[in-house]
């Protein structure tokens, strides 16, 4: 109900996309003011020229005025003041503040870059030093040096130091894959010297695939960090990506029968058998037969051997260079090993990159899931760093990271009391200071899992401080900034306060008043006469005559509000013996009540209830009471009620409306 409101107020309420820099007050309601720019967008936006039930400006503005009312109405009696209403106000605004607080161009910036790089493949190989969970500057430092004097034995010293040297040399891959063997920190280097293959984008975390695309061929790239540590990453080769491949394969696995059987056997026995299939592939055996008979690898057997869509790197390198050295659909490959065993591919179909508006939306997908995700909010903050005219004092942010020297690590009480006396600002946004000590209280408690380095903690904690605090700012803004947002807010608000107050004041005061809807129906009994006669009663359905017989026992001793509930409740327990149907009915409605109360054709019983009765009676003119017509005499009752709400709200607060400002409202 909730929702169906708000939507129903959106049609109603401003939320207009340009500050207007001459926007006289068209409408005071008890003294409050309301612009032309609200109104204005509002008429015109519901009176459209898809409008179906276009308004003149008069009209309209008797519906704006008496909408506004009960607005006003519910802020005097507080109702925008409650802590479930704040809460409800405040989860919208941090919805609505989400696109605002963002580089939306992140996305498309962002997404065009990796689909640039899926079109081409990087062949890579690399060194890694690791770092430990929460490093220290000193742990980073000595990672880095560690990495730049392996750099130093691949790139001569005088393009290092920057000499004469225009372009990096070609570096020695077999010298790379050495060093990579005795120094890297990667757990696969003992079987890959360093080598990783091909990638493309996503294949790897955001930092290494940049630099992977941003190293020429031949050359390597400067310690690169990533979550894993640093990284020297050597770039063999580039080369078109060569799309997915659509393949079904047949698998022998080795393995021996019994423990009695050496190795090399079960080896020859494989591919003594997978070169069976091959023979009987060329002689045109068909292949999706033959995979789900013989194929070991079970899962693709059930589906002739297919196996789904896949691109570069998603397979062993065996398999993958075999399938992707397939040139026609139905080229079958001959017989080679993995190390899961041995096997016979054949191509199903090819196809390359779709174009970047058919791929857009599953590349933000992925770049959601890595540290592009950040990007938008990243870019945001430098935009407004700018805007705001950040500014910082590193000595005053010196002045806490020597306070530690002396009053213990920063998150602990004794530092948290001496930061209290510092005031001097650490930085500025838009004038405004943000101090020493603000910046303290926000460390207080804060866990650490490395508390060798108050340096450390004290400046990795001041970015999140600056990059949130540069948000918060932008965020208290938003209102007097965009006035679109600030609409919008006030949709929300407004909407929240119409459903509660007419909830109040109408629907929920509506349905629970039986001695007003009484009333209402006794003073209003002829609108709700019918032309045509209906039955009112009951309809019961028996599975046996024992059945009928308790039934209309029941039904003589029970009150009709309760005898539905009686019957099911005495009659049915692990069996239903009894159904009832209760209400008004029409000629037509129903069956048994043609048969029975209007004379019409017999009625044909179920097979499972073929005994039934009704008990009731035929209402000739109209309802013998609301209850027959609850529906419509609460739906009238809420109208009558409104009017005269509204009509007490008129006589309440005071309305003046602009005349002329009115007239001249752009339609």
């Amino acid at each position: 109900m909730r929702r169906n409101l708000l939507a129903l107020s959106l049609s109603i309420v401003a939320c207009g996309a340009s500050a207007q820099t001459n926007d006289p007050v068209i409408m005071k309601i008890n003294g409050k003011e309301i612009k032309k720019s609200e109104f204005e967008y509002i008429y015109n936006k519901n009176n459209s020229a898809t409008s179906m039930d276009k308004k003149s400006l008069d009209e309209y503005m008797v519906l704006f005025k008496n909408f506004k009312l009960k607005v006003i109405e519910a802020e005097k009696l507080g109702l925008d003041t409650t802590k479930s209403f704040v809460n409800e106000l405040s989860g919208y605004r941090r919805q609505l503040a989400q696109p605002y607080l963002t580089d939306k161009s992140a996305d498309d910036k962002f997404a065009r870059e990796a689909y640039e790089r899926m079109k081409e493949n990087v062949e890579v190989s690399h060194i890694l030093i690791r770092l430990p969970e929460n490093p220290t500057s000193a742990d980073t430092l000595a990672a880095y040096n560690k990495l730049m004097d392996i750099r130093k034995q691949l790139v001569p010293a005088a393009f290092v130091k920057g000499g004469k040297a225009a372009k990096q040399p070609v570096i020695d891959k077999n010298l790379f894959a050495k060093l990579a063997e005795k120094y890297s920190e990667d757990p696969s280097k003992a079987e890959n010297k360093g080598y990783l293959g091909y990638i493309s984008s996503f294949m790897t975390v955001y930092p290494f695939e940049l630099a992977a695309y941003n190293t020429s061929v031949g050359q390597v790239s400067k310690p690169i960090r990533t979550d894993f540590g640093y990284h020297l990453i050597l770039v063999h080769s580039r080369r078109q990506d060569p799309g997915q491949v659509l393949v079904a394969h047949i698998m022998k696995a080795v393995k021996p029968k019994n423990d009695s059987i050496p190795a090399d056997i079960a080896e020859a026995d494989a591919k003594n058998e997978i070169q069976a299939i091959y023979n009987e592939l060329r002689k045109g055996e068909d292949f999706s037969r033959v995979a789900s008979v013989k194929s070991d690898d079970r899962g693709s057997a059930a589906k002739g051997g297919e196996l789904p869509w896949f691109g570069i790197n998603r397979m062993i390198k065996e398999f993958e260079n075999t399938a992707f050295s397939l040139k026609n659909k139905g080229d079958i490959s001959e017989p080679f090993k993995t190390r899961f065993g041995w096997h016979i591919v054949k191509l199903l179909d090819k196809k390359g990159l779709e174009p970047f508006e058919d791929k857009k939306a599953e590349i933000v997908r992925m770049f959601m899931r890595d540290q592009r995700a950040e990007g938008g909010k990243d870019m945001m903050i430098a935009r407004l760093k700018k805007e705001y005219n950040l500014t910082e004092d590193a000595a005053a942010l010196n002045e806490m990271i020597a306070l530690a020297d002396k009053a213990g690590f920063p998150s602990d009480s004794a530092y948290q009391l001496a930061a209290a006396e510092l005031t001097k600002p650490v930085f500025k946004v838009d004038g405004k200071a943000f101090t020493q000590k603000e910046f303290a209280a926000t460390l207080k408690g804060r866990s650490s899992e490395n508390k060798k380095s108050a340096a450390d903690f004290i400046r990795n904690n001041y970015k999140e401080y600056v990059d949130n605090s540069v948000l918060s700012y932008e965020d208290s803004k938003l209102e007097s900034k965009y006035p679109e947002f600030r609409n919008l807010m006030q949709e929300y608000h407004d909407g929240m306060l119409l459903f509660e107050i007419s909830n109040r004041e109408v629907w929920d005061k509506a349905s629970k008043d039986n001695d007003g809807l009484k009333k209402y129906f006794e003073q209003n009994k002829a609108n709700y006469n019918w032309n045509a006669p209906k039955y009112k009663g009951l309809i019961v359905y028996c599975k046996d005559k024992e059945t009928i017989k308790r039934a209309q026992s029941i039904i003589k001793k029970t009150g009709s509000d309760s005898v539905v509930y009686v019957l099911r409740k005495a009659l049915n327990d692990s069996v239903t013996r009894v159904k009832v149907e209760k209400g008004l009915f029409a000629k037509g409605e129903n069956k048994v009540v043609d048969a029975k109360a209007f004379k019409g054709a017999e009625y044909i019983p179920d097979s499972q209830y073929p005994y039934y009765f009704t008990v009731g009676k035929v209402l000739t003119k109209g309802p013998e009471e609301y209850a027959d017509v609850r529906g419509l005499v609460t739906a009238d009752y809420q109208n009558y009620l409104e009017e005269k709400w509204i009509k007490g709200l008129n006589d309440k607060y005071k309305v003046e409306i602009n005349e002329a400002v009115l007239k001249t409202v752009k339609q």
